[in-house]
């Protein structure tokens, strides 16, 4: 049995890579800064614990490792799923949501990951993997800062994945299009407030630039993150796997 840290696992997309792994075995520690929304998904299965932790803050991060490692022995998955992203026109854009964007999305995944690197490293085991975005591969407008952090996870994954090629640790992203998550609602309630569109007007837009004309469901994002982390996967490393029904050809 493996121990699988899961950020932001209290909802969408990261509760279902928890609940995916807690099915497939794993022990697995969800982490996030809602303590009710965190014990509600540990509730739905035995093999998940819910801990606190904010991935900005180093010493929450090193907090959370020292504590759930001691419960349930040494990481040997990373999940780095813990994001957030705001709309803005560029030159609207200030340095205080540019900065906040990238401390979550960039930052927040680096120090998710800092600490388990050399533990898998003497452990010649471990597979690290990134949620990042489409927007981690291709540009999108009124989105500048979340694009470049995406796109800095990308980079992240792949400078990692080179650095710790030999040692037995894999390290790769997940790229999904727009998913079925409370994110995908948020985004959906600003269109229709800034351009008077109905629901349904902005969900076929969003969906409209996958060529499968669909919105990505939650458990795709994690078949396709237990393919990763899985023994078929042990010559995967430093790939960024676009989910979005062919949106980057």
């Amino acid at each position: 049995m493996t121990h699988a840290l899961v950020t932001g696992g209290g909802t969408g997309v990261g509760k279902a890579i928890a609940l995916a792994l807690a099915v497939a075995g794993h022990a697995v520690t969800i982490c996030g800064r809602r303590a009710d929304v965190l014990d509600d998904v540990a509730r739905g299965h035995e093999r998940i614990h819910a801990e606190t932790a904010d991935v900005t803050d180093e010493a929450s991060v090193l907090a959370l490792y020292e504590k759930a490692q001691a419960a349930r022995g040494p990481f040997g998955i990373v999940v780095a799923n813990a994001g957030a992203g705001e709309s803005a026109p560029a030159h609207k854009t200030s340095l205080d949501l540019w900065q906040k964007t990238l401390d979550v999305n960039l930052t927040g995944s680096f120090l998710t990951v800092k600490p388990a690197i050399e533990p898998m490293k003497r452990a010649k085991s471990g597979r690290i993997v990134f949620v990042a975005s489409i927007a981690g591969l291709k540009g999108a407008p009124y989105v500048s800062a979340y694009v470049a952090a995406k796109h800095g996870v990308v980079g992240l994954t792949r400078a990692l994945a080179l650095e710790l090629a030999k040692s037995g640790v894999t390290v790769n992203a997940v790229c999904p299009g727009y998913v079925e998550t409370p994110m995908l609602e948020r985004t959906l309630a600003n269109i229709m407030e800034k351009t008077g569109r109905s629901e349904a007007e902005a969900r076929a837009d969003l969906a409209g630039g996958n060529p499968q004309g669909r919105i990505i469901e939650v458990d795709e994002v994690a078949a396709a993150v237990l393919y990763l982390v899985g023994e078929g996967a042990r010559s995967v490393n430093g790939q960024a796997l676009a989910i979005c029904g062919g949106e980057t050809w």
